[in-house]
Formats: structure tokens, sequence, C-alpha cells
């Protein structure tokens, strides 16, 4: 067993069977403390670095210090943690895989079996990011967007077929099947893993990393999970903990329970504005309260999954009979579901309703009774805004465009200022909740009957997050109206919630192009920056699916839909939405017929083997990657060559390469749509023979890192104030002044030999976890990001690659610098003597000659990314272990 300092390991017995595991209670028992106050978060951390302690890596001062939280110790700066798993979509799985063929080439130069790069623990791909919504409307749609994913990612997907027969511990979920997160909750989380250790079965909690944003979806049940760089994840994979500092906990206080007609949309997105007003960035924020009692474990999902649209590291659920009542209704083993409440009561991981609360660091209270229906938008996911007020927030985001709504009605017409033109019921938010599809099918239902569709410019569609709400759909008699409003299946993947939303209908883009017109996205889905949906699209609102149905029929976001009719009939009758809502009683009723345990058997029984195209695809043989040299789609990353990792130290005379301004999202570093012809990614495409239709997105090119590096701030909305009144990827090359492309004045500075950093404003890096927003900073050049403050997700894939993330201290920002690009900065080592939180010295050097000194905070936040930092980033570090302290070959 592992070293048992407190004497806290036990046995359970469920079932006959028995299980060790370290106990909770016995060490409160040991040290004198009631552990029953602790964030029940908290309680799962104790539990892993418990059971891990080794006296090394995580010292009995370590579990000691966290069992008597919140006294202050020093021992609670950072802890290691040991996740049960790694869980990936393709999106950032596919680049993890490439940069391990990577790790291993490296050792295979070194003269070292290149299988000593394998994951150590079980990890987990889902196929779900590269498909495009290119063809809809029609019932073949699922079919032909299948194959075109097929067709265009075939080589990066013959990387994954490789990995299957070569990589230790990966367990692939093909094509077509659905969304990450959606197919985490329905059947690859487990609540409790059963191990072996030392010759005995042990219990631990189901926990892991997982290599996207929304991963605290998992939350819900319990399960202590969050999203990480695929950089990050490396680590992890590799059998390495993780290192983060002891997380504040917020308590959020659930009262009352939500009104007639409100669906869980509404109240996320009220939820996530609340939350961001309070500030819980980098928080784990705790649900407790008599509300949860209202909440059913996929309204849970929908909560927890937007974790990070409020800033938080996790949104957690205890584990409670709702979250069995969910395990047991989705197929799990009975045997497993009985482990997991066994083991949650013996370990004081249950939640009673009714018992007392924890303590926490502060605690917010939201009244579920108070939420109306509500959309987000046109812009952050926090810009929430009520059902009527939809029209003028569009006239105050867009005051220029002088919009006028049109009369209600049905059929085609000109298109206007205001209007849809994408309507998507999307994502794993809303579709892992079958209380919302299913009143989208209602209403698509009543308004079919009365002769309504989505207009003619609207492109409608539906991915799932999963086979089943296609099956509960089909079984409840839904499908057909919501093919009929315009809604197909056209896939099961992060599609039009994922930058993967395609071209819009040719006369939509044609007429949007010919009179500069603002046209909407309405999405059912977490996130609706600027520039993401499609360049073509000037705002997006989130929406509930079945309110996304609705703007599709009504075709414009200027009728205020809670009073004015969304269309004509076909006896030219105006119709009202509140005439095609279904009521709660019957939502409730529809679903609790057509969902049951047998569809989850049926889907996850047999898993989709993705089709023809994919068990046709080659299989390479050998340990190593075979590089085709001809490749546009996989090429060998050049992060281990010399300079790339060179350690972090002192900057002398770096240019900014831009200054940017708030809420500059990882989209805005590094877009993941389709790539522009005339653009620095799109000529190197064009000059290689390739036709603008065959680009694809930077999804679909993410192991090429010479189209990433040239996409790394394109995005199409990207402002830059070092190119004032220029929308894109452009700046100044200075001295001289000159507007060029980002990319273009990087690669000059580079000859120069000069180096360069980046300056921003507050949330600098909010949005997905996306790799390529760090990668590509790097490969620019950039050594270091000075910013008001970081999002969690990106500051941490900054540390990963080598790049310093430096904050301004409180009061200073580049405006009352006065910055203008024409400054080079001197920054002293920030690895000299460092702490957690260190200030280190600058001094900005003006055009004019003048010399102005600024302290900057070190944002590596543990001593862990203080060593990546030291090493040049995470891939060098991992390799000088690999190389170091090479393990046995799995």
């Amino acid at each position: 067993m592992a070293r048992d300092s407190f004497g806290a390991w036990r046995t359970l017995t469920v079932g006959g069977e028995g299980f060790d595991y370290a106990s909770l209670p016995a060490l409160g028992e040991a040290l004198g403390v009631d552990l029953s106050r602790h964030p029940f978060a908290l309680r799962v951390l104790l539990e892993n670095i418990l059971r891990n302690e080794d006296g090394l890596v995580i010292p009995p001062a370590q579990v000691e210090a966290l069992a008597r939280w919140p006294a202050p110790n020093p021992a609670l700066e950072e802890v290691a943690f040991h996740p049960a798993r790694v869980l990936m979509p393709d999106s950032s799985g596919v680049p993890l895989l490439i940069d391990l063929a990577m790790l291993r080439d490296a050792l295979a130069a070194r003269g070292l079996d290149p299988r000593l790069a394998n994951p150590g623990i079980p990890v987990e791909l889902v196929l779900d990011h590269s498909v495009t919504a290119e063809f809809t409307g029609s019932a073949d749609a699922f079919a032909a967007n299948l194959r075109q994913e097929m067709a265009r990612n075939r080589e990066r997907y013959a990387v994954v077929r490789w990995a299957m027969a070569q990589v230790a511990n990966l367990r692939v979920v093909p094509p077509g099947n659905g969304i990450v997160h959606h197919v985490n909750l329905e059947h690859l989380a487990t609540g409790v893993v059963t191990g072996m250790r030392d010759g005995r079965r042990i219990l631990f909690p189901d926990s892991l990393v997982g290599t996207d944003s929304h991963t605290p979806m998992i939350n819900a049940l319990g399960i202590f999970g969050w999203g990480v760089g695929g950089i990050e994840a490396m680590t992890a994979l590799l059998g390495q903990p993780v290192s983060l500092p002891v997380p504040a906990v917020v308590g959020c206080r659930l009262l009352g329970r939500p009104g007639p007609g409100v669906l869980v949309t509404d109240v996320v997105l009220t939820l996530t504005q609340a939350l961001r007003r309070a500030g819980v960035v980098g928080a784990v924020v705790e649900f407790h309260g008599p509300g949860i009692d209202a909440l059913t474990l996929p309204d849970r999902a929908t909560l927890a999954n937007m974790a990070a649209e409020y800033g938080a590291t996790m949104g957690f659920f205890p584990l409670e009979a709702e979250a069995i009542r969910y395990l047991a209704g989705t197929g799990r083993a009975p045997a497993q579901v009985a482990r997991v409440e066994a083991y949650a009561r013996a370990q004081g991981l249950w939640r009673e309703p009714g018992a007392a609360a924890p303590h926490y660091a502060r605690s917010v209270d939201f009244d579920l009774g108070a939420v109306e229906p509500s959309l987000a938008g046109p812009s952050r996911p926090e810009d929430r805004v009520p059902l009527s007020a939809v029209p003028a927030s569009f006239h105050r985001a867009f005051a220029g465009t002088a919009a006028v709504a049109p009369p209600p009605g049905r059929g085609d017409r000109a298109l206007r200022h205001g209007d849809i033109a994408i309507a998507a019921i999307a994502s794993c938010t809303n579709t892992a909740n079958p209380h919302q599809v299913i009143a989208a099918g209602l209403l698509a239902r009543n308004a079919a009957a009365r002769g309504l569709a989505a207009r003619p410019w609207v492109k409608a569609s539906m991915s799932p997050g999963s086979r089943v709400v296609t099956a509960m759909l089909e079984k409840a008699g839904l499908l057909a109206p919501l093919a009929a409003t315009g809604f197909h299946v056209i896939g099961y993947g992060c599609m039009t919630c994922g930058s993967g939303a395609g071209p819009l209908l040719p006369e939509t883009s044609a007429a949007i192009a010919r009179d500069g017109l603002v046209a909407l996205g309405v999405i059912s889905t977490n996130r609706n920056f600027e520039g993401r949906l499609n360049a073509q699209v000037g705002g997006t609102y989130l929406a509930s699916p079945p309110l996304v149905v609705a703007y599709a029929i009504a075709g414009t976001v200027l009728h205020d839909l809670a009073r004015e009719p969304l269309g004509l009939d076909e006896q030219g009758r105006p119709v009202m939405l509140a005439e095609l809502w279904p009521g709660d009683a019957e939502i409730h009723a529809t679903m609790a017929r057509n969902l049951d345990e047998g569809l989850f058997h049926a889907v996850y029984g047999g898993m989709a083997d993705g089709g023809p195209e994919w068990a046709a695809l080659p299989v390479a043989e050998g340990a190593r990657l075979d590089w085709r040299a001809d490749s546009l789609s996989i090429l060998p990353p050049p992060f281990l060559e010399p300079g790339l990792g060179t350690p972090a130290g002192a900057i002398r005379g770096a240019r900014p390469l831009l200054i940017l301004g708030d809420a500059v999202t990882t989209d805005h570093i590094s877009p993941g749509g389709t790539i522009p012809a005339g653009t620095p990614a799109g000529e190197y495409l064009a000059a290689r023979g390739l036709s603008p239709r065959d680009f694809g997105t930077y999804i679909d090119r993410r192991a090429n890192h010479e189209v990433m590096i040239r996409g790394t701030f394109a995005n199409t909305r990207l402002r830059n104030a070092m190119a004032p009144g220029r929308e894109g990827g452009f700046t100044r090359h200075m001295p001289g002044g000159e507007v060029t492309t980002v990319f273009e004045a990087a690669e000059r500075y580079r000859a120069e030999g000069v180096p360069l950093v980046v300056v921003a404003g507050t949330a600098y890096g909010n949005g997905s976890s996306r790799d390529w927003a760090a990668k590509g900073t790097r490969l620019l050049g950039v050594r270091a990001v000075i910013a008001e403050d970081f999002e969690r997700i990106h500051r941490s894939n900054l540390v990963g690659m080598g790049v310093v993330p430096l904050q301004f201290p409180p009061g200073v920002t580049r405006l009352t610098l006065a910055l203008d690009g024409s400054e080079t900065f001197d920054i002293d080592d920030p690895l000299e003597g460092f702490a957690p939180g260190r200030r280190i010295g600058a001094r900005i050097h003006r055009g004019d000659g003048r010399v102005e000194a600024v302290s900057l905070v070190c944002r590596a936040d543990t001593q862990q990314e203080a060593l990546w930092l030291r090493a040049g980033g995470i891939l060098p570090y991992a390799l000088r272990r690999l190389v170091e302290q090479p393990a046995p070959v799995a």
C-alpha cells in the first residue's frame, strides 16, 4: 500500500466484495479535525493527496495542512493532484498525440526506447471537433458531413489509428458518436474507480483533467475535473501529478425553483452574469442550498458546463441521490452504481438534503425563482438580456445600422439588418439536457402544425451531443417536426458551437456582402465571442433550444417575441410564441415516456464505428510516427528545436508585437474557423496548390505549425491599438511604423534578433482551452505577455510553452502608461529568487529617450510552473524527465 502516515486506510465491503480505501473520516479522527465542514471539492482533493502521499512529492505535512484548512499554512500554496484519467477532444487531442510522437522521435535520437513516451494513466479521446456544418437542410446532411469530415481529416485520423495500435492506455471514440463532454457524462465517467495497489483492490474517486474548457460539465456527478491545455495535460498523461494552487472555494447557495416556462438555459445565462459580477475567476464554485433539489442531473450539468464562462475552475455539485438515479438511468452497471453510493457515504462525500452547509471562503446567493426567459449576446456569454430586451440590445451594439424591425410574415423577403443567418441547436451545454431538447421538439411540432418553418435565409441545424438525443426524439415522434421546421440532424460533434458552422446559405452570404448587413446567429451553446461563428456574422445570441427554433421562424432578432408575433400562419394570422410554447407538464410527460435506460444500452452497447471511411484508414506500424514530407496536415512539431526550448530569463530590448484591449479571447489569438483566402495562412496553402474550398479550418490544420503560426492573432475581429482603424491580424513593424500582418512583422523581428512581448487588458485569454493560442504566441517569438489579468487556462498554457505571463500591478494599465507600440521593454529575470506572486522589475524605453520603471507580477503561480519555465516549457521538461528517469515500457 501507499505510505499510511495517519493510519487512515480502511476496508469497505460492497456487494460481498472488499476494497481498501484512504479514509477521510479516519484521517479526521487521527488529526482531531471535523472534515464535514470542508467544501466537498476540497474533500475530494484531500483524498487524492492522502491516497498518494509518499513523503516526497506529497509529504505528510501537505496532507495535514489541507486537513486543517482553512488555517493558513505555507504547505497549502500548491498541491500535487493525480487525476485518474485524461479526457480529450480531437481538436487538442490529435496535436497532443503529435507532440507525443515528437517526444518519441527525440528519445530515439538519444538512443532510448521511444515507447518510454507512453500514457501512464487512461486517456480517452473523442473525435468530435473536426466535423463542419457543410450540409444542412436535408435528411442526408449527417451522412454527407461525416463523409466530408473523413475526407478532410484522413491524415489526422490516420495518426489516431496509429496511436490506437502503438500507444498504451488510449481509448478512442470514433467520429459520429457525440460531443466529448456529453459522452463523458452519459458513458465514460464511472463515479468511483477500482484499481490495484500492492495486490489489493482499492476504491477512489473518478477524476480527470480534460483538454477542453467545458470539462467541468462532469462536476455535476461530483467528479473532480477541470479544463487544462493539451500542453499541461501532457504531464498528467505521462503519469506525473498536476500541480495546482489550493483553490478558493466560493459557495453558490441556490434558492427557490424555476418558474413555469423557465428553462435551465435561462438559469445558466443569468447565473453566468451574476457570477462574473461576483468575481469567481480561478475559484471553484460549489453549489449548495435547497434549490439544488429543484435541478435534475442534466440541469446541474448545464450549470457546471458553463464554469469557463463565469470564469471558475469548476462548478461542483456533491454526490447525492440524484446522481445515483442518473448513473442507474444511463445504463451504468448496478454493481458500479452501488459502489459509488457506498463509497461516497463512507467517505463523507455524500450530500444529505437539509444538512448544514460547508464552510466557504465566501458565498453567493442565487434565486432560481427570479430567473426569466433570457438570451445572452450579441458577443459575450455574460451579456444576458431578457427576452423582451433583445431588440434593444441589438440597437445598442450596432447603433450605426439604423435597423428597422420588419413586419411579421412568412416566406421570403429581402435580407435586412438584424436578420438571423444561423440558427443552431448545438453543443453539450443544451443537448445534454433532454428536457430542453424535448421542449424544442414540441415547439417545432406546434409550429409545423401552423405551417411555420425557419425563414429561407436562415441556416438551421441540429447537432446533438450524443446519439441518445436522436433516439429519444425519434421515439417521441419529434424528429420529423424538427426537420419540417428546418432542424435536421446534421452531425454528432462540436460543429456550429466550435468554429465549425460552415458557410452561410449562398443567397444570405451574397446579400450580407452586397449590402453591408449586420446578420446574427442564435445558437443553443456556451460561446458567442465575436468572429467565432462565421466571419460574416456580426453577432451571436445564446438561447435555449426552443428559442432557437422560435427565432429561426421569426428570422430576425428585432421582434420582441414576448409581445410580438414571430410569424404568420397559412391563413395570414399572427402567431405568438406563447401559443407554441409547450407546458412544463407536457415536456416532463413526453420525456418520461421516451427516455429510459434501454436507449443508453442501445447506443453505448455498440458504439458507432465511424463508418466505412474510418474502418478503411491505414494503420501504420512501428512505435514512431512515419512523417510524410509532402503533407499539408501533419508536420513534425518544432517545439524541441534549438531556440524554442530556451529557458525563461531576462528580456532586453523587446518590442510590442500587439497592444490589445480587454476580453481578448483565445479565438482572437488563434481562430478555429475557416481559413480565409488572402491571409498569410491562406496564401501558404494556396502556394502549395490548394484552392480556397480545400483550405479547411484552423482546427483541421492544427498539426501543421506553418499554417497555425500564420493564423495566430489573425481573427478577422481582432483590434490592435498599434494598427488603429484596422480589424484583423495587422500591426506596425517598429521603429519604421509600416503596417503589415502580425506574421510578417514577427518574421522581420526574428530576422533582426528582436524579442517580442504582447500587451493586453483584463481577462486576457478567456474562452476555449486552445493550445495553439500559446503555441502560436511562442512560435511568433513572443517571450512574455503583459496583461492586467489572465484567464486561468490560457495563463497556464503560456507557461507551458515557456512564455512568461506578467501582470500589471493594480492601477497600472496600457492606458495609464500611454503605450503606443514605439516603446522597447527590458524585463528582469522572472525566475531569479522565484516565489509565486513575485514582483519583478521592468523598464520602458520611450521613443523620446525617457525611461520609466514599472513593477510587474510574475504569474507563474506554482513552483512546478517555475520548473516548466526554467526548462523552456512543458515539452522540454517532459523530455528531460524521460531521458533522466526512464520509466518501464508499458
